[in-house]
């Protein structure tokens, strides 16, 4: 990696007082890495009320942009934690993609069409802004221990948890944890440490990714090319970012030399075919081959597995850190409810199954467009060629172009949910995120229906003509034409609402039971359900 210019943000190692215990101490839950899905399980179980320890390896944050695309989804979940309208802010908002062939265009597309939603479709915003946001919520909350500079060197099993063994630059101490959560990334410490490997494809091709600053008028919309003519033969894609900073990716092709193509005058004369007559600066420059596999398991006892330290994907579609993100969202309110006493082992085992659904969705979409840009015989690059000569003419061809399917959230097939009595239209999917909608509380301010969520299992009412229900005590209730008014009629419309209208909402914001008229003991078989209080998971 080369960088003229990077921002890096540096934090104080500090002693811990585990360091000075006679007795080994003892937390009911320990991450590992800093990155940005450690810090949102450790907000997130912190927010949720579980003490937490984080620990990395390192004392900065910041070295190169790193990811850049955070989708709706990831949003909302950030805004729960805290940050989310702090980082659109500060992001470059987005929605619009044109996908060429040589220079002509191909289509283009709308992410999000419909108005009506608090977060964008995606905001393009360099990773260490999202991490600095992140370790500036971490700091806020009391109960969560950031401790930067303490490397995990060993682990061992405990018949109820693991113990760690953490390096410092003042020695080793030892740490017991009831849950240890590995999110260290690709070339995770922890996972090394239990043997465990990924299965799955590595893919020989090479890219260039480059950051330049430079003043440009090029429209804020996501562009990818087939065989341009400044980059004949290969792939490119440019991004938009805050700060004046441009993404570009290079497809190299399988034979490109990794230390040659990162020769500063070779970047250089790339990068001016590209964005010639712009005058740009290098910020950063990488050579990255990339890999669409996963650990066959990702809870091993105590230890669970969430990002790039269970799964890993080609960046094509911005699913890695997104996936990642919603990795932690899934565990952080299942290892809550557990460790409260409301749930079972059985529901951190969902966290497997879920996000294991997850995962093979988002590997393969992956391959798939991996294998769209960089067909490996004569045979498939002469479909593909034919794909994208057919494309400006037919719409069956234009939804055959594959240049990235970009990250949406995974609906879960998952015994959580209580399936539908009656049938329900409209956007809202048993087992997806709830749509968003715009609002407007009692007290005639607006809002958003996902801001307006508790955070713990709600159920979601719409107003008839009878009393205001009572749902299981343990459920909070908001009634859609007295707390909420719905006045654009988007909720109506995405929910397929009617009087008396019932909507059970998971932790994590996920739709796990609905009915059309209110039951509460419906209710409170439904939440069974979904704290899977009802024996072992269902295989």
């Amino acid at each position: 990696m080369t960088s003229a210019r990077k921002s890096v943000y540096r934090y104080d190692y500090r002693h811990a007082r585990d360091q000075d215990a006679e007795a080994v101490a003892r937390h009911p839950v320990v991450v590992v890495g800093a990155g940005p899905v450690g810090l949102a399980a450790a907000i997130d179980l912190s927010l949720r009320g579980v003490p937490v320890v984080l620990l990395d390896d390192s004392d900065r944050i910041g070295e190169g942009s790193r990811g850049i695309c955070w989708s709706k989804r990831t949003l909302e979940i950030l805004d729960r934690l805290g940050v989310g309208e702090h980082l659109v802010e500060h992001g470059v908002t987005w929605k619009l993609g044109r996908v060429f062939c040589g220079d002509e265009l191909l289509f283009s597309f709308d992410l999000l069409p419909e108005e009506g939603h608090k977060m964008p479709a995606f905001i393009n915003l360099q990773q260490f802004y999202l991490e600095k946001a992140l370790v500036d919520r971490a700091l806020e909350l009391k109960t969560l221990d950031l401790r930067w500079k303490n490397r995990v060197v060993g682990l061992d099993w405990l018949n109820d948890g693991a113990r760690l063994t953490v390096e410092t630059p003042e020695g080793r101490y030892r740490l017991d944890a009831d849950w240890l959560i590995a999110a260290d990334g690709a070339r995770s410490t922890v996972r090394g440490l239990l043997g465990l490997d990924f299965a799955g494809v590595t893919f020989e091709d090479k890219f260039l990714i480059a950051d330049v600053r430079m003043a440009a008028d090029f429209p804020t919309e996501r562009r990818f090319w087939f065989a341009p003519s400044f980059h004949s033969g290969q792939s490119a894609l440019m991004h938009r970012q805050p700060d004046d900073v441009w993404r570009i990716d290079l497809q190299l092709g399988p034979d490109a030399d990794p230390l040659t193509e990162q020769e500063p005058a070779r970047v250089r004369a790339r990068l001016e075919k590209v964005l010639a007559p712009h005058a740009f600066e290098l910020e950063w420059v990488s050579i990255y081959t990339f890999n669409c596999r996963r650990l066959d398991r990702f809870i091993h006892d105590r230890v669970i597995f969430v990002g790039d330290a269970a799964h890993q994907v080609s960046p094509f579609g911005a699913r890695g850190a997104n996936s990642g993100i919603q990795d932690a969202e899934n565990l952080a309110w299942k290892l809550a409810a557990l460790l409260k006493g409301e749930a079972g082992d059985a529901l951190i085992s969902s966290y497997e199954r879920e996000r294991t659904q997850a995962a093979d969705e988002n590997i393969g979409h992956s391959t798939r467009s991996t294998d769209f840009m960089s067909p490996h015989s004569s045979a498939e690059r002469r479909l593909r060629d034919a794909v994208l000569a057919l494309a400006p003419k037919a719409d069956f061809a234009r939804r055959m172009v594959n240049s990235g399917r970009l990250s949406l959230p995974t609906v879960y097939d998952s015994p959580l949910s209580t399936p539908d009595a009656t049938p329900f239209a409209g956007a809202a999917k048993l087992g997806a995120p709830l749509p968003d909608a715009p609002l407007v509380r009692s007290d005639a301010k607006p809002t958003h229906l996902l801001e307006s969520l508790s955070g713990g299992f709600q159920i979601v009412y719409v107003k008839n003509s009878v009393a205001r229900p009572r749902p299981p005590e343990s459920v909070a209730l908001t009634v859609i034409g007295e707390d909420l008014l719905d006045r654009r009629g988007l909720f109506t419309r995405r929910f397929d609402a009617t009087p008396g209208a019932t909507y059970l909402v998971r932790p994590d914001q996920h739709l796990c039971a609905r009915w059309r008229s209110f039951d509460a003991a419906a209710i409170a078989r439904a939440q069974e359900r979904a704290l899977q209080q009802q024996g072992a998971l269902q295989k």
